[in-house]
């Protein structure tokens, strides 16, 4: 979109703004509002009438005040908006740069006689069009809105979207509500006639903080290279010249400072250890923001598989509620926030939850308890008091940046995280053990049993059993073994392709047993899990898909190919993890069925060891170890 661009003499200094209906700056700049008188001597300047957007934005966010503007005619204001879009001229083919060259003819000095035949708006209006801004600063407290999603939200809960841009006009003059281009500019830039060395600055997302290369032309601006960002192309697009509107949602609160270990113990019945996390936890959360800080606050909840995670952070929401505040959790798929909905509801039932995934009917809900995938999180802005992270180190999240982004925006500046993880990626354990990033350890599961341990067995590896069209007589009779005594199998292979053939080898050397195959691209898959939880099916081959937020009551898990390059520590622990934890089976049985024995292996076994060590240790365990 093109837009306006003024600067104007307030008593103290210039300011600069951008416009969406100069009708309503003239109002507030000069008219009589709400009894209070505008500007005695009005001096304004029009220093553009349509440019980009993203340009405008830039003139705006580079403009400072001069002494010498007070003396300054339209040629020199036509010299200093020459010299803040050359930049943008030069990245135009050179058809086009003569044309927006002409810009600077559009600078207009506004004073007496220009503003004598302007009509203000009458109280009636006035007074209604600020009954419109104050609805749209509520419905946009906190998010980060591109225009398309601001009159959905209008649409949906006022409603009707009529006039939302005098609105929008309103509220960013009211200093609720600010106006920005999609993409953000790089600075410093290259002053023209300097070579540029190396790789050129790209613009990058203001929504999802990703380098924006792509170019194309834009008729709603007029460009012929606006700029937009592909990384976040599936939420709307983000362009240069796209409107991006967010309210602030006012100062964090801090966590009450009430709950002790042993409060939480009794209230939600956790565990010792569980509760001894929770208390640190919750001990972070009272304390106050630290000065100077480049961010929230970050915790580390350090649980191994099975210790009830979920559970953990119920006192540290319930704190956050009680001082008023807005809290997120954030898991990275859409089957694990659908399961964590309903427990969230059950344990806070007078909290409203809104639950947020692609395609949500929710979506533009509020409520004081916010459940989302990460990838939601982009329409986010500074919302919430309290966010957990829910599984760092999952896909999505892990390793995206566009990701981490969106989840540091999406909290106050002095609110704070909660990371929640089995398998913290290695920077994050890195930071905990340079007493960076507190954190607490949760060693134990929740039924006082020790995490059970991977035993080897040693295979020829998986390609070798579909040439030779046989399966290793070792496993086969471990996977009887585990059959036999009632247990429900996990069999984890590295490929997809591996799957249906491996799965008709073990059908013919166990006819009799129930048995299936499923990964990412299985439509059945909730079907044969479901099957698999009702033990309708007694031994399931998959890919890591499931190597998370899945119990089953009673299970063994075998990895076959755990010398795989695909598998690393995080992930054999996942998979380990599926294992013993029921407290009618705490000792299931986990084997790493291989060739050779890896790296990734043998840290998977000592961090398991290490913390069944850690939880005897602490006292957490109900059986001595071995």
């Amino acid at each position: 979109m093109q837009m306006i661009v003024y600067a104007v003499r307030t008593p103290d200094a210039w300011r600069c703004y951008l416009s969406l209906d100069m009708q309503v700056d003239l109002h507030w700049w000069y008219g009589d509002r709400e009894g209070q008188k505008g500007i005695s001597s009005p001096r304004m300047v029009i220093l553009a009438s349509s440019i980009p957007l993203g340009w405008a934005a830039s003139i705006r966010d580079t403009f400072r005040p001069l002494q010498e503007m007070d003396q300054w005619g339209v040629e020199e204001w036509q010299g200093y908006v020459d010299k803040q879009i050359v930049s943008f001229i030069s990245e135009e083919p050179e058809r086009n740069q003569a044309r927006w060259r002409t810009v600077t003819q559009d600078v207009r000095i506004l004073g007496e006689r220009v503003l004598s035949g302007w009509k203000p708006s009458g109280s009636k209006e006035w007074t209604a069009l600020m009954r419109q801004a104050e609805q749209l600063i509520s419905a946009i407290e906190g998010r980060a809105l591109l225009a398309g999603e601001v009159e959905a939200l209008l649409a949906e809960a006022a409603g009707g979207t009529g006039g939302w841009r005098s609105a929008a006009q309103l509220g960013v003059l009211l200093g609720r509500l600010r106006m920005e281009a999609g993409l953000a500019q790089p600075a410093p830039r290259v002053p023209p006639g300097r070579l540029r060395r190396g790789r050129a600055m790209a613009p990058r997302c203001r929504r999802c903080g990703s380098e924006a290369r792509s170019r194309t032309a834009c008729a709603a601006c007029g460009s012929a290279a606006c700029a937009y960002c592909e990384a976040c192309l599936a939420m709307g697009r983000s362009r240069a010249c796209t409107l991006l509107l967010h309210g602030a949602a006012g100062p964090a609160v801090r966590g009450t400072a009430g709950g002790a270990p042993t409060a939480a113990l009794g209230r939600w019945g956790l565990s010792a250890a569980q509760s001894a996390a929770a208390g640190a936890a919750l001990r972070f959360l009272a304390e106050p923001p630290a000065g100077g800080s480049a961010g929230p606050a970050r915790f580390l909840i350090w649980a191994v598989t099975g210790a009830g995670k979920t559970e953990m952070i119920f006192p540290l929401l319930q704190a956050v509620l009680d001082a008023g505040g807005r809290v997120l959790v954030a898991a990275p798929r859409r089957d694990v926030v659908l399961e964590l909905a309903p427990r969230l509801s059950k344990a806070f039932p007078a909290e409203q939850v809104i639950t947020l995934y692609g395609g949500s009917p929710e979506r533009w809900k509020r409520g004081s308890i916010t459940l989302a995938t990460t990838h939601q999180l982009l329409r986010f802005r500074e919302a919430f008091d309290l966010v957990v992270i829910d599984e760092i180190d999952a896909f999505p999240y892990h390793n995206d940046p566009m990701l981490a982004y969106a989840a540091r925006n999406a909290c106050k500046k002095e609110g704070k995280y909660i990371y929640l993880s089995a398998t913290p990626p290695a920077p994050l354990q890195r930071e905990a053990a340079r007493g960076r990033l507190p954190y607490a350890k949760v060693p134990a599961r929740f039924h006082g049993h020790p995490l059970p341990v991977p035993r080897k067995l040693k295979i020829f590896p998986v390609h070798r059993c579909l040439q030779q069209r046989r399966l290793p007589l070792p496993l086969v009779r471990s996977l009887r073994a585990s059959l036999s005594r009632g247990a429900q199998v996990f069999l984890f292979v590295s490929r997809i392709r591996h799957i249906a053939p491996f799965l008709e080898l073990l059908q013919q050397a166990m006819p009799d047993m129930p048995m299936e195959g499923t990964s990412s691209v299985d439509p059945a898959r909730a079907g044969k899990v479901m099957a698999f939880r009702n033990r309708e099916i007694r031994l399931l081959v998959t890919t890591t898909i499931l190597e998370r937020g899945v119990t089953v009551p009673k299970s063994d898990v075998y990895i076959v190919d755990a010398n795989s390059e695909l598998f690393d520590e995080a992930a054999l622990i996942q998979m380990a993890g599926r294992a013993g934890r029921s407290k009618d089976d705490p000792a299931g049985r986990v084997v790493f069925a291989a060739p050779q024995w890896t790296r990734s292996q043998s840290l998977a076994v000592r961090q398991i060891k290490q913390m069944n060590r850690i939880a005897g240790k602490g006292g957490y365990l109900r059986i001595e170890l071995t």
